[in-house]
């Protein structure tokens, strides 16, 4: 499933506590409360509003939401998560991992939908996938559990690769830790060389992790054109190409 149809599915599942409260004079509230800032997270906003709209819900007409974000401060995370108890929300979203281990210690009473890329039971998220009970539900990634799937992959398309470079998001403490677990688990059974390498999703901090494998993935060549004089181009005066390697 793409992320951005994730979302759309998130803000769907969102609006279904709304329904009992539909009739109150009162406009609902949707909490919302994310790890990292706004800004990364745009693309999928509007997906979330999407989502929200195929239900019968408008931001901003019959239906409010209030937006707290950490800025990559994950120790932020539980006093936002009480700032929207305290202001009574009629459902949190929470996208993240982080984020409902957050709202899931702040309330037991407001319904949670969640999005979770490791495993929820062993997380203590829900009592089980079939039957999570209390107040939260939601979509699983198993994201750590594909860990081994994806190094198979790899070394079918690179079968004389030996040594692998793993970048790690280190501000997400319990996912990192497990994730790092599996992937060295996964590298020995396979007999590959596994470099660890912590970086935010911020994409200088990839870079600066990258450059300490002594390569940047981000680094792609960019299409730069190059017309021979007297030349009108080809056809119709689309120019030839050639490779300018710099960040694109």
């Amino acid at each position: 499933m793409r992320r951005r149809d994730f979302i759309t599915l998130l803000g769907g599942a969102a609006a279904w506590p709304l329904a009992a409260r539909a009739q109150q004079p009162t406009m609902p509230v949707i909490g919302f409360l994310y790890h990292q800032s706004a800004d990364p997270f745009a693309h999928r906003l509007r997906a979330f509003r999407q989502g929200l709209k195929e239900t019968g819900y408008v931001e901003g007409e019959n239906v409010a939401v209030e937006y707290r974000w950490a800025e990559n401060q994950i120790d932020r995370l539980p006093e936002l998560a009480a700032e929207l108890v305290r202001r009574r929300v009629t459902v949190i979203a929470a996208p993240s991992t982080a984020a409902t281990l957050a709202v899931k210690a702040a309330t037991t009473t407001i319904p949670i939908v969640f999005a979770a890329a490791e495993d929820p039971v062993r997380f203590g998220l829900v009592a089980s996938l079939s039957r999570p009970g209390g107040n939260l539900t939601g979509i699983n990634f198993f994201s750590a559990e594909l860990v081994a799937k994806r190094l198979e992959l790899l070394r079918e398309l690179v079968p004389r690769a030996a040594r692998v470079a793993v970048l790690i998001d280190p501000s997400i403490v319990a996912s990192s830790e497990r994730a790092q677990k599996e992937v060295e688990a996964a590298a020995r059974a396979l007999g590959l060389q596994i470099q660890v390498l912590n970086a935010t999703r911020d994409r200088c901090r990839i870079c600066s992790a990258c450059a300490r494998a002594g390569r940047c993935p981000l680094r792609q060549p960019r299409r730069t054109f190059q017309r021979p004089a007297g030349s009108t181009g080809h056809h119709g005066g689309a120019p030839r190409g050639s490779h300018d390697f710099r960040h694109a």
